[in-house]
């Protein structure tokens, strides 16, 4: 990963001192982590209150990579060994106005992590607490961060559909 220098730490933050909280499109990168018993990791955020992924903006001269695996570290305390595409999200359904009145338009990669190491530690910063879910006991749209809620979603039915294709496998 490329070590960040003095001058491009909280891009974002930089962004917002001369824009205020007019939209921004936000260049992100986000991580479904996958325990051995294909759990789902998800964190419940202190702004919001709701639950959702790790992961953060990217600061300057970062790929999506480094940035996913950075934004895991500090939000959890892992450490992502392996990381695969998953999908990318944008538009609308990742519109999104945070607590403080600050306004985004998600550009976002996400990727799916099931080889990690570490122990969970929470960012008190940013993170009320971290949970494993078992994927048919998710929180519901209401109780997940919006911007979060489409790879969620999609992460559960793709699972629900492949556990159904195995299903019919096992039968024949």
């Amino acid at each position: 990963m490329k070590e960040k220098n003095k001058e491009n730490m909280g891009y974002i933050l930089e962004l917002r001192r001369i824009v205020g909280q007019r939209p921004l499109i936000m260049t992100c990168a986000g991580v479904l982590i996958v325990n051995e018993k294909n759990q789902l990791l998800l964190q419940r955020r202190k702004d919001n209150g709701l639950w959702g992924y790790p992961g953060g903006s990217m600061e300057l001269g970062e790929r999506f990579e480094d940035c996913a695996v950075r934004e895991v570290l500090e939000e959890t305390g892992l450490t992502c060994l392996e990381l695969e595409h998953f999908m990318n999200v944008s538009g609308e359904c990742v519109h999104y106005i945070y607590p403080n009145g600050d306004e985004i338009y998600a550009a976002e990669e996400v990727f799916l992590c099931r080889r990690f190491s570490g122990e969970l530690q929470k960012q008190v910063s940013e993170v009320m607490e971290l949970r494993f879910f078992d994927v048919d006991r998710l929180p519901e749209k209401r109780e997940i961060t919006p911007n979060n809620f489409p790879a969620i979603d999609y992460y559960r039915n793709e699972y629900q559909a492949n556990e159904i294709t195995k299903e019919k496998k096992n039968v024949l």
